[in-house]
C-alpha cells in the first residue's frame, strides 16, 4: 500500500500524509477525511489494514424515515437482503420524530467508515431542504444512491417510483368505473414525489373538470391516517365519488371519513391507496392500490452503490420504475351508473 499512497490521496482529495495517518491509526484526522480515505481504499480495490477492516469494511448505511409507515420497513428489508447477498451488512438508520436526524446519522456512518450510503425519501425529496449535504458526500467520493425525490443538482444515481404514471393509473381505473368527480388526497406539496403525483392527477382529470375546479379536488395534508381523514372529509363534502390517495395509510383515513359521513365504501365512495402495504388484502374492504416496485427499486439502488464501490464512474441519472394497479374491493362503479 505504501507505494500507492499518492493514488489513494488523489482519489480521496487529501494529502499522502493524511492517508498514512488513517492507515496507521494515528490521531489528528477528521472523521470526514478518514471516511474519504477508507472509501478511496475500497473503491480502488486495495485491502484495508485488518483493524480498519473490522471497523467498517463491508458496511453500507441506509437512512430512512420513521418505520411506522409500512413502505419504509419494506424498503429496509429489501435493501438489507440485496446487500447481504452481495456480502455487505446494512446499517439501518431510521429517523424518529424528535430523534436522530439525517445529518447526524450521516456523521455516525462516516465515523464507522461505511463504504456507501443509500437514502430513502430523505432531505433530497424535500424542496425546502438544502442539497449541500449530498454535494459534500460526493466531494468525498463516497458512493450514494437516493430513492424517491429526483434532484437535477445532485450528481448521484436516483431510483424513483413513477408518481405521474401512478396517479394516471388510479384515475383511469376510476374513470373506467364511471366516476367523473374524483379527488386526490396526498401529502405536503413541498415533497417532490407529491408534486409528481399532483401533476399526474391534473393531467388525468383535465378533460373531466374545469382547470379552476381542479384545485378544490386536490387536498394536501399529512401522510397519515389522520391526514387522510381530514382530506377525505373535505372531498366527500365536495361531492367526490372517488378518491385517489398518496399512501395506503391515507386511504384508511379516507375510508374512515366516508363512513363517518354515513357513506359506504365502495358503494358510495371508491378509494385507491398507494404503495401496496402488507395485509391490504385483509382490510375492510380489501384496498385497491397502486403498487410501488420496492424489490426492483431496492436492487437498483444497491447495485448503483456497489458498482461505484467496485470502481465504476458515478451515474447522474434517474431510474424510473413503473407502478402496478392492484384492484381489490375498495373500488366499484360510480353510484349514478348503477
Amino acid at each position: 500500500m505504501s507505494g500507492r499512497l499518492d493514488e489513494v490521496a488523489r482519489r480521496a482529495g487529501v494529502s499522502e500524509a493524511t492517508v498514512s495517518r488513517v492507515l496507521n491509526g494515528k490521531p489528528g484526522v477528521s472523521a470526514a477525511a478518514r471516511a474519504s480515505v477508507l472509501t478511496a481504499v475500497d473503491v480502488l480495490g486495495y485491502d484495508r489494514p485488518s483493524r480498519l477492516r473490522r471497523a467498517g469494511a463491508g458496511l453500507v448505511g441506509l437512512v430512512v424515515p420513521e418505520l411506522s409507515t409500512p413502505i419504509f420497513p419494506a424498503f429496509a428489508q429489501a435493501v438489507e437482503a440485496h446487500l447481504a447477498a452481495a456480502g455487505y451488512a446494512c446499517v439501518l438508520c431510521p429517523q424518529l420524530p424528535g430523534g436522530v436526524r439525517e445529518d447526524e446519522y450521516v456523521q455516525l456512518l462516516l465515523d464507522r467508515g461505511v463504504a456507501a450510503i443509500i437514502f430513502v425519501s430523505g432531505h433530497h425529496a424535500d424542496t425546502r431542504a438544502t442539497v449541500e449535504r449530498y454535494h459534500r458526500l460526493r466531494d468525498r467520493r463516497l458512493p450514494i444512491a437516493l430513492v424517491n425525490g429526483y434532484r437535477e443538482d445532485v450528481p448521484a444515481p436516483f431510483v424513483s417510483h413513477d408518481g405521474v404514471a401512478a396517479a394516471g393509473l388510479a384515475v383511469r381505473h376510476l374513470r373506467d368505473l364511471g366516476h367523473t368527480l374524483i379527488g386526490l388526497a396526498t401529502g405536503p406539496r413541498r415533497y417532490l414525489p407529491v408534486q409528481r403525483r399532483i401533476a399526474g392527477f391534473r393531467a388525468a382529470v383535465a378533460d373531466l373538470v374545469e382547470p379552476d375546479q381542479v384545485e378544490a379536488l386536490v387536498q394536501t395534508t399529512l401522510f397519515s391516517v389522520e391526514g387522510g381523514a381530514t382530506a377525505g372529509h373535505r372531498l366527500v363534502e365536495s361531492g367526490a365519488t372517488a378518491v385517489v390517495c398518496g399512501s395506503d395509510l391515507m386511504a384508511f383515513g379516507v375510508v374512515r371519513a366516508a363512513r363517518q359521513a354515513g357513506l359506504r365504501v365502495p358503494e358510495d365512495v371508491s378509494v385507491v391507496g398507494a404503495d401496496d402495504s402488507p395485509l391490504l388484502a385483509f382490510t375492510d374492504p380489501p384496498l385497491t392500490t397502486v403498487r410501488q416496485d420496492v424489490a426492483s427499486m431496492s436492487e437498483a439502488a444497491v447495485n448503483a452503490v456497489l458498482e461505484e464501490i467496485d470502481g465504476a464512474q458515478p451515474q447522474h441519472q434517474e431510474f424510473l420504475f413503473a407502478p402496478e394497479l392492484v384492484v381489490r374491493g375498495s373500488t366499484a362503479p360510480a353510484p349514478d351508473t348503477r
